[in-house]
Order: C-alpha cells, then sequence, then structure tokens
C-alpha cells in the first residue's frame, strides 16, 4: 500500500492481532492474555521503531515466548509474524512488543503513533514541559483539521497561555459564542479579548454572520477587542466587515496558528535543563538536601532484580513535572556491592546533574492523596527519607 491512512493502519492491527489469537487458541495456549495499545499501557511517547502493538501473555504463552518451549510453538510463531512482515521482541516476561519488518510500514506507524501521543498532551496542564505539541502542528498544519473540535480549542488555550496571556477556556457547549478569554495585564486595566474557534476544512469559508456576531458578542462583553480563528479562511463580505474595525476584530486563520505553533515550539527548548535556572535549582538542592522532602522521588525497577532510581522535582505543574536524575549513594552492602541499601546522593556535584541527559518530564498523577510520576518507564512517588534495598542478584 503506498499510502497508509489511519484506518487502514487501524485495521492492520485489528488483522495481526486476530491471526496472533487464531494462532494461539488453536495451540490452547490463549489463556490471561491480551492486546494493548503501547500509549495505553505505558503513557509514555513512542518508541523508535514504533510498537505496533503489545501482547501481554501469562500462562503457557509467557513460558513458550519466554524461552521455555518443550513442544516447539515458539518457531511456528516466528514464522506467523514474519509472513506478515513483522517480528517480537520480549521485553519483560510477559510483554511481548510487535514491530514492523518494513520500513515504509513502520514509518507509517511512527506517524499514527505519534499523531496519538500528540493527542493525548492537548487534555494535560503541562505548560512548558512538552514541546512536541506545538512542534507538531507546526510542522503537520494538516493535522489540524484532523482534531476535534474541543481539542483544537484547547491546543489555542495552551497556545496562549504560551504567548503569556491569561487565558480561561470555556465549557465547549452553551458558551454563548466565546471560545476562550484572554486578559493581558496593562498599567491602566486589564485588557480582554474575547475569541471564537473554527476547525473547519480549509473549504469551508467563515462567512460574515459568524464574524459579525462574535464582534456583536465583544460589544455586549464589553471586550477590548474580538478574535476569530480558523483552520481555514475567510469569505471577502467577511473580511470587508472586519476592515472597518481593525482595532476591535482580528481575523486569523490556519497560517497564523501555525505560525503561533512555531513561536511556541521556539519558546520550549528541547533541552529541557534550560529551562530552569540553575541558580534556583542549587537553591532547591540545598533546601532539600538531608531532609525528607516531597520534590525528592525514588523508584524501584529491574527484572529479577531490584535496582533503585532517585530523582528531584525542578518544576511542577498539576499534571507533569520537570525532574533531575539524582545518583545513589551507597551506605550499606553486602561486601561486594551486590546487594544492600541506598539514598540519593547530594554534594557539591550534584548542580552538574542539570543537563539536557539527566532532566527529563514525567506525568503527574493523583490517587487517594498521593502523587505519582511516570516517564514512561518508572514510577516514582515521594521518597520516605528512609534507605532503599537493591538487589543486583539475578
Amino acid at each position: 500500500m503506498e499510502a497508509w491512512t489511519d484506518t487502514a493502519l487501524e485495521e492492520e492491527i485489528v488483522a495481526l492481532e486476530n491471526a496472533i489469537q487464531q494462532w494461539a487458541e488453536s495451540r490452547d495456549l490463549w489463556f490471561d492474555c491480551c492486546f494493548k495499545a503501547y500509549l495505553e499501557h505505558v503513557n509514555g511517547e513512542p518508541t523508535d521503531p514504533p510498537v505496533v502493538t503489545l501482547l501481554i501473555c501469562g500462562g503457557d504463552l509467557s513460558t513458550v515466548l519466554g524461552g521455555e518451549d518443550p513442544e516447539g510453538n515458539e518457531p511456528s510463531f516466528f514464522t506467523l509474524l514474519q509472513e506478515r512482515g513483522y517480528f517480537y521482541e520480549n521485553v519483560n516476561g510477559y510483554s511481548m512488543a510487535i514491530y514492523a519488518e518494513d520500513e515504509a510500514l513502520s514509518a507509517a506507524f511512527a506517524r499514527y503513533f505519534q499523531w496519538r501521543w500528540v493527542c493525548s498532551l492537548i487534555t494535560d496542564d503541562t505548560a512548558d514541559v512538552y514541546q512536541e505539541l506545538y512542534e507538531h502542528f507546526a510542522r503537520n498544519p494538516g493535522d489540524l483539521n484532523r482534531l476535534h473540535w474541543r481539542d483544537f480549542e484547547t491546543l489555542l488555550f495552551r497556545i496562549f497561555q504560551s504567548q503569556g496571556f491569561t487565558a480561561e477556556l470555556g465549557p465547549g457547549r452553551a458558551d454563548n459564542g466565546i471560545d476562550l478569554r484572554l486578559w493581558q495585564r496593562d498599567p491602566i486595566g486589564d485588557i480582554l479579548t474575547v475569541v471564537q474557534a473554527k476547525r473547519y476544512a480549509v473549504g469551508n469559508k467563515i462567512d460574515l454572520t459568524n464574524v459579525a456576531a462574535l464582534y456583536g458578542i465583544s460589544l455586549a462583553e464589553r471586550a477590548h477587542r474580538a478574535l476569530f480563528v480558523t483552520t481555514s479562511s475567510y469569505l471577502p463580505v467577511a473580511r470587508r466587515f472586519a476592515a472597518r474595525f481593525p482595532n476591535s476584530i482580528e481575523l486569523a486563520e490556519r497560517e497564523d496558528v501555525v505560525n503561533w505553533c512555531a513561536r511556541a515550539t521556539n519558546g520550549i527548548i528541547a533541552d529541557k535543563s534550560t529551562l530552569v535556572s540553575p541558580m534556583s535549582v542549587q537553591r532547591l538542592i540545598s533546601e532539600v538536601a538531608g531532609r525528607r522532602d516531597p520534590r525528592i522521588l525514588h523508584a524501584n525497577h529491574g527484572y529479577n532484580v531490584t535496582m533503585n532510581s532517585f530523582a528531584l522535582i525542578i518544576k511542577e505543574t498539576k499534571h507533569a513535572a520537570l525532574v533531575m536524575a539524582l545518583r545513589n549513594q551507597t551506605v550499606a552492602d553486602d561486601g561486594y556491592g551486590q546487594r544492600g541499601a541506598q539514598v540519593p546522593q547530594f554534594d557539591a556535584s550534584t548542580i552538574d546533574n542539570l543537563n539536557g541527559e539527566l532532566v527529563w518530564r514525567a506525568k503527574r498523577k493523583v490517587a487517594d492523596g498521593r502523587a505519582s510520576y511516570w516517564d514512561g518507564s518508572k514510577l516514582y512517588f515521594a521518597w520516605n527519607g528512609e534507605p532503599e534495598d537493591f538487589d543486583l542478584y539475578d
């Protein structure tokens, strides 16, 4: 297939999963098994190459694909995938990541899953922790029309926040014709702009009725300005109307949104460590060193071993955080360095961790009053201040 549509890729995934399930059921191996999308299971951005689907298996199937295969079923599973153009990788003994062999198909899946990931970012109050959101639409303006209308409004909300406005996102329904309200701080009083957003197809141009209605609403709201934003463009009669009130109403279209995204992208540096000043991080390190503090995070990880990772929250929003890695300091061991206990290391060199390789983002969630931070591979919680056990014996 020369061009893979979203629908075609989704159908391909279903066909692949059905073939695998039928193969397993025919051998009585489909017990305690299921498929999960990588984004759903990991809640992280796509891998390179992308995982097409995750086969989560328990019971006999995990044994077969884990290396213990007395009846010789694994070769036929490998052949099944190979004939369909796929291969698998045993991630942790019970999760099998399925990948596409063909480069063109793999690239199509990469674009599709990147789109899914970008859409998942729109709903979160991630502020400037993420750059992909704006960068994606700056590079792929056609994808603006793939958004749900509510996601388009939310995207604009994030963009205006990045521009320094105090923004308020409307309810989406019964909003009296106003999708967003923007306030710009001014010495003589806040300047209010009311915004109407329309995610329309390119050929569906905005007419005079819509523009005039927004202008009338702005007058009723006593707003200083009105801004109409669309992914399409405007009929000449609508432009002529807006030209009569140049200081009161502004018309923006797809190109403007793309430019806004590009400016927002430039304001969010790929090197996340530059988003926080070294002075503020040094002050933070001094505040938390040697004490129990919820900004110090800990995660246990490892397959058949127990390892520790410590990190420090250096910036946080409701749904996301920037975290900086902390080195492990061993405070007790078995004499061989294989078992013992560790704490995070705080010393004069800790500030050196403020670099692009050791600062990353994590999604933040709160359940039962306890915050957790997931970076796609490790789940962090606030460290309890006690030494954490490690065991490197397999």
